[in-house]
């Protein structure tokens, strides 16, 4: 498994992610978004030094992405994202898909610390975040609307000096 830089030929990946409704639901987010849109959107944010955007590739398969985004280089924070495909759910991805983006923020942006926001009833999101070393930092109560009712999340974030060393 590696992560690489997003190209235009991945976007009718992105595509279905954005579209299926239980997937955004998890990320908070609406689930509808043209072609259309999504090419406008990823021409827009192409040099966008505020975030980064990665697929996560297995063997040449796209397996999910993982983004950096709101990357503030003044206070050296950043905000940690990833969709994990359902067919390759469960064999251990994710894990090491945020292992690579909290290298990549760490150690080539040089980011102070990452962060994430996840519903409170994410059992399984909450437990790949902590065993990567991510601490709850805080609940942020109705912070998000989804599937017709307003969600608790947790805020969880972790510092450079915090990361175990053989998890980059």
């Amino acid at each position: 498994m590696k992560i690489r830089p997003l190209e235009r030929n991945d976007l009718p990946f992105i595509h279905q992610l954005d579209n299926h409704k239980m997937t955004m639901a998890l990320w908070f987010e609406e689930p509808y978004e043209s072609i259309d849109e999504l090419t406008s959107l990823y021409d827009k944010h192409i040099h966008d030094n505020t975030e980064r955007r990665f697929v996560i590739d297995l063997d040449g398969e796209f397996a999910g992405v993982i983004e950096l985004v709101e990357i503030d280089y003044i206070h050296r924070t950043t905000e940690i994202q990833i969709i994990v495909r359902k067919a390759y759910q469960g064999q251990g991805l994710a894990k090491k898909a945020i292992r690579k983006g909290l290298d990549y923020a760490f150690n080539m942006l040089n980011m102070h610390k990452v962060y994430l926001y996840v519903d409170v009833d994410n059992q399984v999101g909450i437990h790949i975040y902590e065993g990567a070393g991510f601490v709850k930092e805080g609940v942020m109560r109705q912070q998000f609307y989804a599937n017709g009712v307003y969600h608790d999340s947790l805020f969880m974030g972790i510092f450079k000096d915090e990361v175990i060393s053989e998890l980059i």
